[in-house]
């Protein structure tokens, strides 16, 4: 018997599993895919999984767990190839498994998404960010006891497991194997080979309903799927039939004669509480927009709770994110593909000026890299404030944010028309004690910043009314809030927008509307058609 096998339970086996190593590699293989079919069903909720069970027969579900194991079988490999033994490669592929699933539910019972694909992409900045991500807790402690666990768990595997590599040709069998756990993964980057494979994956996939598919396939095999499809998909056709629907857009807009002032104002996690019988609040610029609006009312979510982008994306875009396939979820990943079909490229086009106006992190969700790309000639940052969180709070202030605005747009030529696209970061998360005075209730606190937030609208209202132009200001919440004390979920999701005309643009300005619901990416179609653009322009 192998001496590191004297003394632990596995002497009592009357024979020895590693004497029969294709045998015991295999049976480790198939219990790993068992206990992952059992495990992979805890990415979601009961209830949810049952809602999002796919409706068809035990044929299709056979598919299902078929499609699986080849995943399954490449991370097996991966495990068995850094270490050629069986017992190890499976506890590390069922580790895997879990990890991935068990992220999969930390998600999904925080922002009621399961993982995708491109949560892999923003892997570094949850550590790099980690309080915009609530992920705080990402401290020392987890990352002493993330490390025992990897390498001390591997480290008992390589003491007590014997390895199963043979003894002649040790380095061929080595190379073999890592080509046979590695190259799969690297052939998916190879036009010849992701093609086809996309296609296959795309057929057995379907939609991209993240949901159902986790359900389908467990929450890894959902995440590499879709990311097949995101490698493989051709963008070409899609953006020439999106350009086409955005041509239309616009195809009856007439013209206007001086140059207006479009000033888009999202408002980080903004959604009015008063909704929800919150009578205690003051909000008297909203109520002011409200009565001057030619249009405003309650709109509907791209996503519940986060991912500002997916928001941010479909004002910008006017695309509806179905339109968009797997891009949907991270569509700045390739900001590049809808360069020719988004708003901003399109007014600059035109003979606009843009203007992208963030006080965070320029690299956060690769702004630095996309806005460029989506036509904005300017970006205005995190780096262009003086901001010292001990001394001015968490985020930049909406008052700060404001008058920042307001002193760029007086920089523009009274003959060139603008786009100012402005993000802001004051009502974000987390609302915890020491942002507002003694507050220590976070609804306490989100809503005295409400408050605050509501006053420097006021601000640059007033400021943008004193223009010599035409100007419209479209004011959105991208999501309402993660205040989970208040409501988990919000019993109405929606948040606010308004679509109002300021300075010269006054004076065509509408009788207040009833509330309208309204999407995302229709916000500037709509304010596009209040404020008669002329159509030429925009083509």
């Amino acid at each position: 018997m192998h001496p590191a096998l004297k003394g632990n339970g596995l002497a009592l086996i009357p024979f020895q599993l590693h004497d029969y190593p294709l045998a015991l590699t295999l049976g480790c293989y198939l219990l790993a895919c068992a206990v992952i079919f059992h495990t992979d069903r805890f990415a979601l909720p009961a209830r949810e999984r049952r809602k999002n069970a796919p409706r068809y027969g035990r044929h299709h579900d056979r598919i299902d767990r078929l499609a699986r194991l080849p995943v399954i079988a490449l991370v097996f490999a991966g495990f068995f190839a850094i270490s050629w033994r069986p017992l190890y490669a499976a506890a590390g592929t069922m580790s895997f498994f879990i990890i991935f699933t068990g992220i999969s539910r930390a998600k999904y019972k925080f922002i009621r998404e399961p993982l995708v694909f491109s949560d892999i992409a923003l892997v570094a900045d949850v550590f790099k960010y980690k309080s915009i991500f609530y992920a705080t807790s990402l401290n020392v402690v987890f990352w002493i006891v993330a490390f025992l666990y990897v390498f001390g768990v591997s480290g008992l595997y390589m003491y007590f497991e014997p390895a199963i590599l043979p003894e002649r040709n040790r380095l061929f069998w080595v190379l073999v194997l890592i080509g046979i756990a590695a190259g799969p993964w690297a052939l998916l980057f190879y036009g010849p080979v992701n093609r086809p494979t996309a296609a296959l994956v795309q057929r057995l996939v379907k939609a991209i309903n993240v949901k159902i598919n986790t359900v389908r396939f467990g929450t890894f095999a959902s995440v590499v799927f879709h990311f097949i499809i995101w490698l493989g998909v051709k963008r070409d056709k899609i953006v020439a039939e999106l350009s086409g629907m955005l041509r239309a857009a616009v195809h009856d807009l007439i013209g206007h004669e001086e140059a207006p002032l479009i000033v888009v104002w999202q408002s980080e996690s903004f959604i009015d509480m008063r909704h929800f019988g919150v009578d205690s609040i003051k909000l008297p610029t909203i109520d002011r927009l409200r009565k001057q609006a030619v249009q405003w009312g309650r709109l509907s979510n791209v996503f519940e709770g986060g991912y500002t982008l997916r928001t941010e994306f479909a004002v910008l875009s006017g695309l509806v994110p179905d339109d968009i396939h797997v891009d949907a979820s991270y569509p700045y990943l390739r900001a590049a593909h809808y360069a020719d079909v988004v708003w901003p490229g399109k007014l600059k086009r035109a003979g606009w000026r843009t203007h992208f106006i963030h006080p965070y992190d320029r690299t956060f969700f690769l702004r630095h890299k996309a806005m460029p790309l989506l036509g904005f000639e300017k970006l205005t940052m995190l780096d262009a404030f003086d901001h010292n969180p001990e001394r001015d709070g968490l985020y930049v202030s909406d008052a700060t944010l404001a008058a920042r605005v307001l002193s760029e747009v007086q920089k523009l030529p009274e003959e060139e028309s603008g786009f100012f696209f402005v993000a802001s970061m004051a009502n974000h998360g987390p609302w915890e004690p020491g942002r507002v005075g003694t507050l220590t209730n976070p609804v306490d606190i989100y809503l005295a910043i409400l408050e605050q937030s509501d006053a420097a609208l006021k601000q640059l209202v007033d400021g943008l009314n004193k223009l010599d132009r035409p100007v419209w200001l479209v004011f959105y919440g991208d999501h309402a809030p993660l205040l989970k004390s208040f409501a988990d979920p919000f019993p109405d999701p929606r948040s606010d927008y308004f679509i109002v005309p300021l300075a010269k643009a006054r004076a065509s300005a509408h009788s207040s509307k009833q509330a309208k619901d309204e999407d995302p990416w229709n916000l500037l179609g709509s304010m596009l058609k209040h404020a008669n653009l002329h159509k030429d322009a925009l083509q």
